[in-house]
């Protein structure tokens, strides 16, 4: 952090009589001894790896990062169900997150991110639908979250799991998404919440291809070990794919299926076999770490910049392995 300090001039010696009041010397513009504040800030690294039948195509799932006004991301899931009437299920993820990325600065957003989920999906003119979640940071360390289907996103503070989103869905496997149709979810029936975050907290964010196919633990148990949130985010994005194409993995996926009264035939049960394996789906993993920074109380740009350039800005173009 650069600061300017001016050096003082020595003064010829007086009198001991005739000395007047000693001044103390000015400090530096940046000296610590100012008033000065803390603002919240967001490290985010962020990995994506498509279905395997999908690689080619770079997959259906989309994302953006922005950390110019401190920390907001979003995924979105395009339902591949659209391909079935010969619509690329991926082009309305990627409007809606490019839309998303382009109305950060608009004044009518205000940091609200079911207000920019409204104006993005207003402004997407491609046809099919997505699951969505978008994740705000404010400066004073609130998380400020908006969802529509089954994206989802946890806080992890000191080794634990603290909060964790819910997903929205019809029925099994048919989550609430937003679509180019008339009849669908809106930014209205989007889940809100607020969150208090402190420096040191960790954010996992991803796509259903992520949650379906890890569970907690071993969510805790990659952040523990890795250096980075870069490094974390595509531990977790290689440990879902692996799981994702292993037929004897019981994952969060099959379990909840068998829950819900999903099993194998009858006779297959007289065998001992169970509905288990992974459940191959595009993969896209966000995590963010809460960090915060010193912001002089008068001309604190230079340093707010300083600081916010090791950030960087994310593409909204979602990048595959």
């Amino acid at each position: 952090m650069a600061a300017s300090t001016a050096a003082s001039r020595l003064s010829p010696p007086r009198p001991r009589t005739a000395s007047p009041p000693s001044t103390p010397p000015r400090r530096s513009r940046f000296s610590p001894l100012r008033a000065a504040k803390m603002e919240a800030v967001l490290s985010v690294g962020a990995h994506v790896i498509p279905h395997p039948r999908k690689a080619e195509t770079g997959g259906e799932d989309a994302f953006f990062v922005d950390s110019d006004t401190g920390g907001v991301f979003a995924i979105a899931d395009g339902v591949s169900g659209w391909a079935e009437r010969n619509v690329n299920p991926a082009l309305f993820s990627r409007e809606l997150m490019a839309n998303s990325s382009a109305f950060l600065k608009d004044e009518e957003v205000r940091h609200d991110p079911q207000i920019l989920l409204m104006k993005a999906h207003a402004a997407t003119s491609s046809v099919g639908s997505a699951t969505v979640i978008i994740a705000m940071l404010e400066k004073n360390g609130t998380l400020k979250i908006a969802s529509v289907g089954d994206c989802g996103l946890k806080i992890i503070r000191k080794g634990q799991v603290m909060f964790s989103t819910c997903p929205q869905e019809h029925y099994f496997d048919c989550p609430y998404q937003i679509s180019s149709e008339a009849v669908s979810q809106t930014y209205q029936d989007a889940l809100v919440c607020t969150v208090n975050l402190v420096e040191g907290d960790m954010i996992v964010s991803g796509s259903d291809g992520f949650f379906d196919n890890i569970f907690d633990q071993e969510i805790l148990d990659v952040i523990a070990e890795s250096p980075g949130v870069d490094e974390a985010a595509k531990a977790l994005a290689e440990l879902a794919r692996k799981h994702s194409v292993d037929v004897n993995f019981d994952s969060p996926y099959s379990m909840e299926a068998r829950s819900r009264g999903f099993d194998v035939p009858w006779w297959k049960k007289l065998l001992g076999a169970k509905l288990i394996g992974g459940k191959m789906d595009d993969i896209t993993v966000i995590v963010a770490q809460v960090k915060t920074v010193v912001i002089p109380d008068d001309e604190g740009s230079g340093v707010e910049q300083e600081q916010g350039s090791e950030l960087g800005t994310g593409a909204a173009v979602v990048s595959a392995e």
